[in-house]
Parts: structure tokens; C-alpha cells; sequence
């Protein structure tokens, strides 16, 4: 993301977008790319009937991984575009949004099966969050835009202009994994939730953050937006790809 960000934001964009917002503009492009998708994988992946258990198992390695690498990646990054981001508000958003999140499912985990049984847990306890856990998501989508509502309206140039390198890398990743996926010959239920899971971001942190760091209506903040803007009918596009091409993989 820093790399395609960066050629289009100070190369093919310079002449619309100044050094200064091209700076706050890759720095939300960085922290969307710092943070691979932990909720909404779990859509996309039902979408094309992917495998449930791996794809647990992929949004479980994330959540162990965004708490030790998404600050120093982050911190490396923006130090390099000489943005600089206090230690204290990254290592505050993960454990806010990632750290208490993991160790409540965790412990409720634990507790319902201890008390109930795996079973209980597995086919009733998490079937009643079914509903939930798609509101929350698009509650979610619905606040960030009602704050970044008036700033959308009054860059509709830089809308489409920060669009493009993030559509362009969500489709380069998706490519890769799937692709990779493909000819290692593994099963469709496999590749389409590992090509979702990689090009998805968890835009919930990456908006969280810019905001913490740069305030509701900064440029970075913007950026973030624009990810969630674009992620959502990307993504559903992505889907469509991958069920249209399910009978190029091993059944």
C-alpha cells in the first residue's frame, strides 16, 4: 500500500494534490494497509461459501499479530514520510479495538463451554450474534460517514484521486493470494476467503486511529474513509470474481 500510495499521491497525482496533503494522504493510505481485515472477512468469506474453520482460523492469526506489529510497521512507515505519530495513541487504539475485543471472545468462549459444553457454544450461543454482528458493521459504516459526511462533499476530486491506488491495491492483493491459491491447486473453499482476507482491511481501526492522530476532519482521516467507501462494493466485486471462477479449483 506505502508504495502504490506513494507513486500516485507525489508522482501521477502532483499536479492536483499539494506535498502537504499528499503526506496526510498516504499516512491514512498506511494505516488502512498496516491492518488486515479481522471482521468483515467473515461476510465475504459466507459470500463465497468459504471454508468456516480456516477462515477463523485467518482472522485469529491477524488478531494476534495486528497487537505486536500494526505499531511499529505503522511508526516506521509515517516516520519515513516524516509524519510523526506518538507511541502512546498506537498502542491505546490496538488495545481499545483489538487486544479487549480478542481476550472478551476469548474468555466468553471459554466460560459458555465450561458452563454449557462446545456444542451449546458452536450451534446456539454464537447463532444469536448472527444479527448483531451485521448491524454493528453497518452502524459502524453509517457513523464514520456521518462524520466525514461535510468533508466528502467538499473534495470530490481528491475522493476519486485517493480511490484510485487504494481500489488498484485491493485488487493487486486479491490477485496474488488467489492466484497463488490456484496454482498450488488448494480447494475454492480455501482461496476465496485467503484472496478476501488479504486484500480486506480493518478499515473500524485504521479510521479509529487517523482520527485519534490527525482529528475528525484531517486529510489522513479522510483517506481512511475513502478506504471504507471503496472496500465495501470492491470487495462485493472481488466475491463475484471468485464464485464466477469456483470451477477453476479442485472441488
Amino acid at each position: 500500500m506505502y508504495g502504490m500510495a506513494s507513486l500516485f499521491f507525489f508522482v501521477v497525482f502532483k499536479a492536483f494534490i499539494t506535498p502537504e496533503l499528499a503526506t496526510e494522504y498516504l499516512a491514512g493510505a498506511v494505516l488502512l494497509g498496516a491492518v488486515p481485515c479481522t471482521a468483515m472477512v467473515f461476510e465475504w468469506s459466507a459470500l463465497t461459501k468459504g471454508d468456516p474453520a480456516y477462515t477463523v482460523v485467518q482472522v485469529a492469526t491477524n488478531d494476534l499479530i495486528i497487537p505486536v506489529a500494526f505499531v511499529p510497521i505503522v511508526k516506521f512507515l509515517l516516520g519515513v514520510s516524516n509524519v510523526f505519530v506518538p507511541w502512546d495513541t498506537l498502542i491505546l487504539s490496538v488495545v481499545l479495538f483489538v487486544v479487549i475485543p480478542l481476550a472478551g471472545g476469548m474468555l466468553t468462549r471459554y466460560f459458555v463451554t465450561q458452563k454449557k459444553g462446545a456444542e451449546y457454544f458452536e450451534n446456539a450461543f454464537v447463532k444469536k450474534f448472527d444479527g448483531i454482528t451485521t448491524i454493528g458493521l453497518l452502524l459502524t459504516l453509517v457513523l464514520i460517514f456521518a462524520f466525514q459526511g461535510q468533508v466528502i462533499l467538499e473534495n470530490p476530486l481528491h475522493i476519486v484521486l485517493i480511490a484510485i491506488p487504494l481500489v488498484l491495491q485491493t485488487f493487486l492483493i486479491f490477485s496474488i493470494a488467489y492466484g497463488v491459491c490456484w496454482l498450488l491447486k488448494l480447494p475454492h473453499r480455501i482461496a476465496a476467503p485467503a484472496g478476501m482476507i488479504g486484500a480486506s482491511n480493518f478499515f473500524e481501526l485504521a479510521v479509529a486511529v487517523s482520527v485519534a492522530l490527525f482529528g475528525t476532519t484531517s486529510p489522513a482521516a479522510l483517506a481512511t474513509t475513502v478506504g471504507v467507501l471503496t472496500e465495501v462494493p470492491v470487495m462485493l466485486f472481488l466475491v463475484k470474481i471468485a464464485n464466477k471462477t469456483k470451477g477453476r479449483f479442485p472441488a
